[in-house]
C-alpha cells in the first residue's frame, strides 16, 4: 500500500477562547504517512505570513488539496501553492484579495486551478498568475451580487454564517460540480436545478471521484457513494459502527481517499468546541460516545469494517481536512545528483 500525504494544521499550545475556531491553529503541515508501519512524520510547516490574513491570531491550516503526476496542490484559508512531490519544493504561490475561508483547490485539465472560496459561497477558476478566469455562486445566479470585488476578504476574519459553505468541487458527467454542506446536497454548476441529493441533515464536508463513483463524508462520520451515471446514492455508510470502539467515538470527518480493493482512507479531526452550535448537533444523540483523536482511518467497504486507523497527533497534527497519495521518494543518491544538477544550472 502507498504512502500518503495528510494536511492539515497544528493547533495553538494556548488558546483563550476555543469557541473561536478561526483562530485555533498556529501553523499548517503536510505529512508523510506509511500506512505499512503505522507511522508517518511532518513533511512541511508554514505559516501564513500578516499581509495574506485578518491577524496574527488568525488560524493557519492547509485545507483539501490534489495531486496529479507531480505536482501537489494545497490552499490555506487565503492562499493557494503547488509543492514539487515527493519533495515538497514551492513552485507557485497566490494570494488574491477575494480569497476567505479557502476549502478546496484542485487543477483543471486546460492548466488552470480550481478554487473552492468558502467564505464568499463561490467557485472560482484562475490561472497560475493569477486571473480570476471564471466564477459561479453556489446558490446559482451572480456570484457577486453580495459581494464586493473592491474589498480584500482576507482581512476579513469570518464572514459565517454561510448560505451553502461549498465545500469539494469536482468534475461529473464532462460538468463541474460542488458539494453544498449546509444544503445537503451538489449541484452543478452549469445548471445548479441539477443536483446530487444526499438526503442528510449534516453538513457534506469532502469528497472524491473514481471508477465511476463519487464518494462524499459528512461531519457526523457518514460516507455516500453515488453513481456518476446515475447521480444517485447507492450506498450509505455510518462509520462510527464500523470499528467496534465501546463505547462510540466521535470526531470531525473530513476527506475520503479511495484506494484499491474496495477500500478507503477517510480523515478525523478530534472534537472542539464550536460556537456554530448546528454543526455538532449531532453529537448529543450519540449516548455515551466519546471524543476520539484526530486519525487517518482505513476501511473495508464491502465488509463493512475498519481495517486500520493511524493517531496523527502522535506526530503533532492536529487537524486533518484531506489525504491524497504521495508519490515514491526518490533514493538518497538520485536527489543529490538532482540537486547537484540544479545547483550547477543556476550557475552556468
Amino acid at each position: 500500500m502507498g504512502d500518503l500525504f495528510v494536511l492539515g494544521g497544528v493547533q495553538r499550545p494556548t488558546f483563550k477562547d476555543a469557541q473561536e475556531e478561526w483562530l485555533l491553529f498556529e501553523k499548517a503541515v503536510i505529512g508523510r504517512i506509511r500506512p505499512g508501519d503505522d507511522g508517518g512524520e511532518i513533511r512541511l510547516a508554514y505559516e501564513t505570513p500578516l499581509e495574506a490574513r485578518a491577524s496574527a491570531q488568525s488560524s493557519v491550516l492547509f485545507k483539501a488539496g490534489a495531486v496529479e503526476g507531480d505536482r501537489l496542490y494545497a490552499c490555506t484559508s487565503t492562499e493557494v501553492m503547488v509543492f514539487e512531490v515527493p519533495s515538497l519544493r514551492r513552485l507557485a504561490y497566490l494570494s488574491l484579495p477575494f480569497f476567505n475561508d479557502l476549502h478546496h483547490v484542485s487543477p483543471t485539465p486546460r492548466g488552470t486551478i480550481l478554487v473552492v472560496v468558502t467564505g464568499l459561497d463561490m467557485v472560482a477558476e484562475i490561472t497560475l498568475e493569477g486571473e480570476l478566469v471564471q466564477s459561479w455562486s453556489a446558490l446559482g445566479g451572480d456570484p457577486w451580487q453580495l459581494y464586493s470585488r473592491d474589498t480584500d476578504y482576507r482581512k476579513v476574519a469570518t464572514l459565517k454564517p454561510y448560505r451553502a459553505h461549498p465545500n469539494f468541487a469536482f468534475w461529473a458527467q464532462g460538468e463541474l460540480w460542488v458539494s453544498r454542506g449546509d444544503l445537503g446536497d451538489a449541484i452543478c454548476l452549469a445548471d445548479p436545478r441539477r443536483a446530487i441529493v444526499l438526503g442528510t441533515r449534516e453538513c457534506i464536508h469532502d469528497g472524491w471521484v473514481k471508477e465511476g463513483y463519487i464518494y462524499f463524508t459528512s461531519v457526523d462520520g457518514h460516507l455516500y457513494v453515488v453513481s456518476e451515471d446515475t447521480l444517485k446514492v447507492e450506498e450509505e455508510l455510518d462509520l462510527n459502527t464500523l470499528g467496534g470502539d465501546s463505547p462510540p467515538g466521535f470526531s470531525w470527518c473530513r476527506g475520503v481517499l479511495p484506494v484499491e480493493g474496495g477500500r478507503a482512507w477517510v480523515c478525523f479531526t478530534r472534537i472542539r468546541q464550536t460556537r456554530w452550535k448546528e454543526k455538532v448537533r449531532w453529537i448529543k444523540n450519540m449516548v455515551s460516545a466519546v471524543s476520539r483523536p484526530t486519525r487517518l482511518a482505513l476501511y473495508d467497504l464491502g465488509r463493512r469494517e475498519r481495517l486500520q486507523e493511524i493517531n496523527l497527533e502522535a506526530m503533532g497534527m492536529h487537524a486533518v481536512f484531506n489525504a491524497v497519495p504521495a508519490p515514491a521518494e526518490r533514493p538518497a543518491e538520485e536527489q543529490k545528483s538532482t540537486a547537484n544538477r540544479e545547483t550547477a544550472a543556476r550557475h552556468d
